[in-house]
């Protein structure tokens, strides 16, 4: 052979024949390291020699790729590059893997041993599965049987293979792997069958760990959820870090009964009951900290589904300026909150922190000689100096029946959670027209918006502008991660098309990457802060709210009142560095 092409094309025809080639079938690989530079010729002749003579002592034909690497020619690693290229296969990486094995009840360690392939992921109709020999027909099919699923390879060196294999079922395993292997697992119907035998199951000490450990991981990722899914082949638990859902370890799918279980248990909830959604709540105290789980349970095909909002009284930091409130924000919100009577709604969807902000506000505003009423649903942090009421419907004591009474307590602060009705907001208004100072949150996309929204709850006109004094929206963006952000000059087009001059004093504008580092697990964010908008009532903004402009008026009004927009301010805080363009674009849009 004169050339590699030649090599290679003389590999092909023999392939395609189907004959017993003269050259071992595996030239080809050598041809393809040659290729790459990691085989020199004279190390190629001397392998195939070693082949051949083992050949005829044994009878028996060792594979080219295996000779090379026992020889420390080349390493495995280098060796499923070499194969991957030959055959256009994808390889698997060691991070692809999860931490607890799949298809435990279908497959054998030891079938995984022999056969050198490790599920990597389960999906409805098919496996993904890692192998040290994808054109292992025999374990493909076997795998294919066992899962009753179709099969795609993925092609994993010996090396990579021994690390997971060792992780997943030998002494490397992860703290919930060796606490799932101290549970005796039963069958399933029986746990559904038998209240009393699930209870016990889920207050077994192995059990108790594994829940204890999925809330301990949270809490060290910093999630603000824990959602633990039951699907039909698996139990997935994904954590909420900085407003992102992230898959993590999960317990085995016949596991689920009694980890939602315990759960409940821990909720005082009722175990029996699967049918209807429940609502509790979970008091911890982990390394010395006070956290609060609020749990719900929703049936679902598969089982329950429980999702744990994180509520830690000792990590939230009750100031303006660390929830992402800049001087002219501040300044305006303040002002607002200054007043001795009135309105004040804080806006945005589920989970943008508007209970934050209020809680703030409160913080603020707590003096001796001030008191101050909450009702809310629930209470999430308590504070001191606050008479705090917890709304429930049970008892029907709702936001509506719990502000007639607390009226008659002479505060001179109301916090009121959310004003979902027409009868909260009526006496809201009532309130605040009898001098008091009411704080409220509501469900709308911007701050213009809040008033269409309580206009068409029937609140009338003349009451609102009597009473609503400030506005403001907010949204919550991830931090840029310091340690690892990178600078980087956006190009002119964007500048302008997003007016970015106008934020960076006429200089050339900076920007930030997110990159990632072990700081912030590699995700390139740490932390969240608020974008927002406050919109504050003038005479101008009154008139337009008599006339009933629609909310587009509204905002353009409050805009050339000097409000600055959710859009606008999320830009700030992008060219200042704070956050991302990509991250401003996620959460709001300019009109």
């Amino acid at each position: 052979m004169n050339s590699i092409q030649e090599l290679i094309e003389f590999s092909a025809e023999l392939a395609s024949v189907q004959l017993e080639p003269v050259i071992a079938p595996m030239d080809k690989i050598g041809a393809i390291l040659i290729e790459l530079g990691k085989l020199d010729m004279a190390n190629l002749d001397r392998a195939l020699k070693v082949q051949e003579s083992a050949r005829a002592e044994t009878g028996s034909k060792e594979k080219l790729g295996s000779v090379l690497t026992r020889l420390g020619m080349i390493s495995d690693r280098v060796l499923a590059e070499a194969l991957a290229a030959q055959n256009n296969w994808k390889i698997a990486e060691v991070g692809d893997f999860p931490e607890l094995p799949l298809l435990e009840d279908q497959v054998s360690a030891r079938f995984i041993r022999e056969s050198g392939a490790i599920p990597i992921a389960e999906k409805s109709h098919e496996i993904l599965l890692a192998m040290t020999d994808p054109a292992d027909l025999f374990t493909m099919q076997a795998f294919a049987a066992a899962a009753n699923k179709r099969i795609v390879s993925r092609l994993i060196s010996t090396s990579d293979f021994e690390t997971v294999y060792e992780r997943m079922y030998g002494s490397g395993k992860s703290a919930m792997g060796q606490i799932v292997d101290d549970i005796s697992t039963r069958d399933e119907e029986q746990e559904f069958g038998d209240i009393e035998h699930l209870k016990d199951l889920a207050s077994e000490a192995p059990v108790i760990r594994l829940v204890n450990l999925i809330i301990n991981k949270a809490l060290e990722r910093r999630a603000s959820d824990i959602h633990v899914e039951p699907f039909e082949n698996r139990l997935i638990v994904r954590y909420r870090v900085d407003g992102v859902l992230h898959e993590t370890e999960s317990p085995p799918r016949q596991l689920s009964s009694a980890v939602i279980s315990r759960i409940k248990i821990m909720a005082n909830l009722d175990i029996a009951e699967r049918r209807l959604p429940q609502d509790g709540r979970i008091k911890l105290r982990v390394q010395g900290k006070e956290i609060d789980l609020r749990v719900s349970t929703v049936p679902t095909m598969h089982g329950e589904s429980v999702v744990m909002r994180i509520l830690d009284k000792g990590g939230v930091a009750l100031d303006f300026h660390k929830l992402g409130f800049d001087e002219h924000n501040l300044k305006d919100f303040t002002d607002i909150l200054g007043q001795p009577h009135g309105i004040v709604l804080v806006t945005g969807p589920t989970g943008s922190g508007k209970t934050t902000t209020l809680y703030t506000a409160l913080d603020r505003l707590n003096q001796p000689d001030v008191k101050i009423l909450t009702v809310e649903d629930p209470v999430e942090y308590q504070m001191a100096g606050i008479n705090q009421i917890q709304v429930k419907p049970q008892i029907n004591l709702s936001f509506a029946s719990a502000l007639r009474s607390i009226v008659r307590q002479d505060p001179d602060v109301i916090m009121i959670g959310e004003i979902r009705d027409l009868e909260t907001a009526q006496i809201a208004v009532q309130s605040a027209l009898t001098g008091h100072l009411v704080l409220s949150t509501l469900h709308t996309n911007d701050a213009a918006a809040s008033i269409n929204r309580l206009l068409d709850m029937g609140v009338d006109d003349y009451l609102l502008t009597s009473t609503v004094i400030g506005i403001q929206a907010q949204r919550l963006v991830r931090v840029l991660c310091v340690h690892c952000k990178e600078a980087y000059h956006p190009v002119d087009e964007v500048v302008e098309q997003l007016g970015l001059f106008r934020f960076s004093k006429n200089q050339q504008v900076t920007m930030y990457h997110a990159k990632g580092c072990e700081q912030c697990s590699h995700s390139g964010y740490f932390g969240r802060a608020c974008i927002m908008e406050v919109l504050t009532m003038t005479d101008g903004l009154r008139s337009l709210v008599m006339r009933h402009a629609t909310s587009g008026e509204l905002r353009a009004g409050a805009i050339e009142a000097g409000m600055e927009t959710m859009y606008e301010n999320g830009l700030k805080k992008a060219v200042a560095g704070l956050t991302t363009i990509e991250e401003v674009l996620r959460v709001t849009r300019e009109d």
